[in-house]
């Protein structure tokens, strides 16, 4: 009986001991941190972007633009991820590359996307950079190359602006490192599962990039290395569900082949 009591007695203790607790962190500050958080990452998204587009055109065909956003608006639904909150733009580049930026932004190049050999390898990809963005891989690694003080230098007027280039190149040139890329990695196979889409074909377009000859390595930018391609897809295929999952078309194939017609002569009209 006393030990009933006893527990009886340590479980109200507890319960009014985190009571406490809680009414005494000041909720309205540790909001205004978070709502700051995303006003300095929108800005320096918005000065990245700026930058980057003042020497690359953006594509805003329809046509191209609608097959993409059916893509991302499946793996979006299927996963609650709210698609409204993340830019996604597509480039004119014959480069084979796509990069996150900070403010949930996705910049896609033309080049990667012809390089895509069905839809469900650019499903992979745009799983990959949506993890990234989910992952907050982008702003961590910000923080560890150019270091906080410089980033909230930079976006409340008080630093200079001639980083931002340096800061757009690393983004968009080179790769993670190897933990947060097999990270985003294996984030985008439980992306591409939920969603029904194989993640196979992932594995599949990063085997593809180990095998490029060496006269293409100056355009393909979105892998470091032909090892580090080929370690990634080894890593894909040995996490994906071993199970037999029914896995469906994202897009229609006239539809992908439209898309790939429409990036050729884009530019042509």
């Amino acid at each position: 009986m006393k030990n009933i009591i006893s527990e009886a007695f340590l479980t109200v203790l507890l319960f009014f001991a985190i009571w406490f607790g809680l009414s005494n962190i000041n909720w309205m500050e540790i909001l205004k941190v978070k709502e700051q958080k995303v006003k300095t990452e929108e800005k320096l998204g918005t000065m990245i972007l700026d930058n980057f587009f003042d020497s690359s055109t953006e594509i805003k065909e329809e046509n191209i633009l609608n097959s993409i956003d059916s893509i991302f608006t499946k793996i979006c639904d299927k996963n609650n991820i709210d698609k409204n909150s993340i830019k996604l733009h597509v480039v004119n580049n014959e480069k084979i590359n796509a990069f996150a930026i900070p403010g949930q932004h996705i910049v896609l190049f033309s080049g990667l996307i012809e390089e895509c050999n069905n839809p469900e390898e650019l499903s992979g990809v745009i799983s990959h950079e949506l993890a990234h963005i989910q992952l907050n891989h982008v702003m961590k690694r910000l923080i560890k190359e150019i270091g906080l003080s410089v980033i909230v230098s930079l976006t409340t007027g008080n630093g200079g602006t001639d980083i931002v280039p340096e800061i757009t190149k690393l983004l968009s040139a080179s790769a993670f490192d190897r933990k947060l890329e097999n990270d985003a990695d294996l984030k985008a196979v439980d992306y591409l599962t939920k969603a029904k889409i194989n993640p196979e074909a992932f594995a599949n377009f990063l085997y593809k990039l180990s095998y490029e000859d060496d006269d293409k390595l100056d355009i393909l930018t979105w892998v470091s290395t032909h090892d580090d391609s080929k370690l990634r897809a080894e890593n894909i295929i040995n996490y994906m569900p071993k199970d037999s999952t029914e896995y469906q078309k994202v897009i229609h194939e006239y539809t992908w082949s439209e898309l790939k017609v429409s990036l050729q002569n884009w530019g042509n009209d």
